[in-house]
């Protein structure tokens, strides 16, 4: 996985290898970048099974994974079942109704992980794993590289740009800024394993499952990752758990018992794994970037995982931050007016999942409140109908548009600028929010 060679002087260092960081790196790297990941542990490493939505399977085409994607045996993720709103019947949706994708993937997150991390290497980054990025290097006020250590010693790699994908650790970002917390989704999850269990039926066979639990703020995930293993999670507000009084295990219980659908799922199954805790505080970082260094992903920010968007954000986000720092190596003098534009676009991107997450958590609203506030963000001109505009938001294929475009019809593979850009070309970040079809 990781290219030998003795450079230690980079056009980029990216920290931290998740799905974000190996997406930026290998879009890097194929536009023809000399590129350092700098990765903490070594892959395959342990995350929780994932479902992933449909939005960052653009990204997947541009890195030419699909077919290796397709090949790992993942189950296909079709659409969401949920128990909602105020009728708490059970509803689904299927991706099929809105965009060019039919279906997605429920992911072993380490395969997944591991999968885009090599395909970096081969595209001709510098893989680094095991490598603990210490600080930032700065001179006369600018980041020009990294400090971290390796098999025990200290290593310095210099690079004109920093892009910190180190997610909630914030490894550069956490010198230079700070985070605003979101009062309202200050939430902590607890999930483990269950083999043997059963299926939902007919066409929502492959579908995530969500069930809001009761009459309070906490919810259910069930994840199928193969015919019987399903990755089940509950996720409520940390005050609330506080407050219970019970442990992990004594709380999930309880909590599952007051189910329908989830309850039943997991009758026949048995726990294959011990329970594991995250905390899924939401917050949204002041600054995405300054001289010499900039954030994608979870080190810009952190939304809910309510609507599985995480990874898709990320990854989406990756596609403008490349083409931004592919313009800036070409032309120095375009560094503000590109990352400016891309923190304004991603953190538009991020801002309109967040409303729509608090707006969503209220359970006095029937679905069709649902899709017609999905519909608004993700343009209702071009999604028929609210139920569409729904599945575009929830699919990640709407509410970020191209954040770059470019003055000479001429790019790169990865639509990296050939040319740079003017302010006339650069979209205003309410446009490319508006915008429809992703990236």
């Amino acid at each position: 996985m990781t290219h030998a060679g003795s450079t230690t002087d980079y056009d980029a260092v990216v920290v931290g290898g998740g799905p974000t960081g190996a997406t930026t790196a290998g879009l890097l790297a194929q536009a023809g970048h000399r590129v350092l990941v700098l990765e903490r542990e070594r892959f395959p490493r342990f995350h929780i099974g994932e479902s992933m939505i449909t939005g960052m399977l653009s990204v997947i085409e541009q890195l030419g994974l699909t077919e290796r994607l397709d090949a790992m045996g993942f189950e296909r993720k079709y659409g969401i079942s949920l128990v909602w709103g105020r009728e708490r019947g059970l509803w689904s949706v299927s991706f099929r109704e809105a965009g060019a994708y039919e279906y997605s993937y429920h992911v072993h997150r380490d395969r997944f992980d591991e999968l885009l991390l090599d395909r970096a290497a081969e595209l001709g980054c510098v893989v680094e794993q095991e490598a603990t990025v210490r600080e930032a290097i700065v001179v006369d006020g600018r980041v020009t590289g990294v400090r971290y250590t390796k098999d025990g010693e200290l290593r310095e790699a210099t690079a004109r740009i920093v892009v910190d994908a180190s997610g909630q650790a914030r490894t550069i970002a956490r010198r230079f800024t700070e985070v605003d917390w979101n009062g309202q989704l200050r939430n902590l999850a607890i999930g483990r394993y269950y083999t043997g269990c059963k299926r939902m039926e007919g066409d929502a066979h492959g579908n995530i499952m969500v069930e809001k639990v009761g009459n309070d703020d906490g919810w259910f995930w069930g994840i199928p990752l193969g015919e019987s293993l399903l990755s089940v999670g509950y996720v409520a507000p940390t005050e609330d758990i506080r407050l219970e009084g019970l442990d992990h295990a004594e709380l999930f219980e309880k909590k599952l018992a007051q189910t329908t659908y989830m309850r039943d799922l997991l009758a026949p199954g048995t726990p294959s794994s011990d329970f594991r805790t995250s905390r899924d505080w939401s917050y949204m970082s002041r600054e995405f970037y300054g001289p010499g260094w900039v954030t994608v992903g979870d080190a810009s920010c952190f939304i809910d995982p309510l609507l599985s968007s995480g990874v898709c954000l990320g990854m989406l986000c990756a596609v403008p931050l490349a083409q931004a720092i592919g313009i800036y190596l070409k032309d120095p003098g375009q560094e503000e007016r590109v990352f400016s534009r891309y923190a304004a676009g991603s953190r538009d991107f991020a801002e309109a999942i967040l409303d729509y997450v608090l707006f969503f958590y209220d359970q006095q609203r029937d679905r069709e409140d649902y899709f017609e506030r999905a519909a608004a963000i993700a343009n209702s001109e071009v999604f028929r109908s609210p139920r569409k505009g729904f599945v575009a938001l929830i699919s990640g294929i709407a509410g970020m548009g191209p954040i770059f475009t470019m003055e000479e019809t001429g790019t790169s593979e990865t639509g990296t600028s050939e040319a740079g850009v003017s302010a006339a070309d650069v979209p205003s970040a309410g446009e490319a929010l508006a915008a429809p079809g992703g990236l």
